[in-house]
């Protein structure tokens, strides 16, 4: 998957808003104004930070070489992840999903009903 395809992907989820908030080349996605995923566009081959549970961060790191701790975040919440490599579409999808359903889960039950996730 290449950088456009993440940020088409991304894009098509609800209530996704794309912004530059740190400097000129970090491209950041957010749902109801919080963060689910990140991008350093320098990045070569092209990688981003996903938010992800505990247990599965650990799992996913072990499986796989492309998936590492969340560069510059938290290393037990975010992962980073070289989406332009070895690594299926399919579970970058599944990974990118992953990330904004826990964003989701994690806003106020009042603002889940607001925006139609209840």
């Amino acid at each position: 998957m290449n950088i456009e395809e993440f940020r088409t992907y991304c894009l098509s989820k609800k209530y996704v808003t794309e912004s530059f908030p740190f400097d000129h080349k970090t491209l950041v996605f957010k749902v109801a104004n919080k963060m689910f995923a990140l991008s350093g566009l320098e990045h070569y081959p092209a990688s981003v930070n996903l938010k992800c549970n505990p247990e599965k961060a650990i799992e996913l790191r072990e499986q796989y070489s492309e998936i590492t701790e969340g560069y510059h975040m938290s290393k037990v919440h975010w992962n980073t992840v070289i989406i332009e490599g070895k690594l299926p579409n399919k579970l970058i999808k599944e990974l990118i999903d992953h990330s904004y359903n826990l964003v989701v889960k994690g806003l106020t039950k009042k603002l889940q009903k607001e925006l139609g996730f209840l």
